[in-house]
């Protein structure tokens, strides 16, 4: 007597799942990985109790006159003001020399923060290191 089994087992494997789960991890790891690193520009932004290790080369100051709204701009604290438009220039000849050229910046606390991104855009044009100096605490 011949006993034949009526149900076979079929070997195959679907893997229409795991693709599914594989798309779904590729596009969860490609949203995050773009919110981990946004665009910024890359600072030195020393602590208020340590020293700053790179040499200054070229001190910006902002200064904001709370009466009339105005801002002036001095270059390596100088008591003769500086136009905006002339800044870039004025670095360029200073630093044109320079292996690492390096910014420090000086700003008063009332100053918008829109006049120091200013200076920022300057010194990334310029592919400049800068540095934002801050007071003791």
């Amino acid at each position: 007597m011949a006993i034949k089994r009526r149900a076979k087992v079929n070997p195959s494997f679907s893997m229409s799942s795991m693709t599914d789960i594989v798309f779904l991890l590729l596009v969860f790891f490609l949203v995050t990985s773009t919110l981990v690193n946004p665009n910024a520009l890359k600072l030195l932004l020393p602590k208020s109790t340590n020293q700053v290790s790179a040499k200054t080369m070229v001190s910006i100051s902002i200064k904001h006159y709370l009466q009339t709204n105005t801002f002036s701009y001095h270059i390596n604290g100088k008591n003769t003001p500086v136009p905006f438009g002339d800044i870039e220039r004025l670095i360029q000849s200073e630093l044109q020399e320079e292996d690492e050229p390096t910014l420090s910046l000086h700003v008063d606390k009332t100053v918008p923060m829109e006049q120091v991104v200013n200076i920022m855009n300057i010194a990334k044009r310029n592919q400049y290191r800068i540095i934002l100096a801050t007071a003791p605490e």
